[in-house]
């Protein structure tokens, strides 16, 4: 199964980003946070410290696992962060 991806700019709101990457963990498990620079993963990995916050109450502990991962934007390869999220 395909792990879901949400992808996180600089602009992005983190407790949107929080309130779906929990809906997420719920539906599937585990979710991916894809982010390209710094602000936008300050906003990810903040989303994260929030998400944690949405399902602790229903037993879920979650753990963030960072990497690296190579997209295309505009036909054009960057690196990019990736947070693999999933409850411990």
């Amino acid at each position: 199964m395909l792990m879901e991806v949400l992808k996180v700019s600089a602009k992005s709101n983190p407790n949107s980003v929080a309130g779906a990457l929990a809906g997420v963990i719920r539906e599937r498990g585990s979710a991916e946070l894809q982010a390209i620079g710094a602000g936008a993963i300050n906003q990810a990995v903040k989303a994260v410290a929030i998400a944690r916050g949405y399902v602790a109450p229903s037993g879920l502990d979650l753990v963030c696992i960072p990497a690296f991962t190579d997209i295309v934007i505009d036909g054009e390869e960057r690196t990019a962060i990736k947070l693999i999220v999933q409850p411990r």
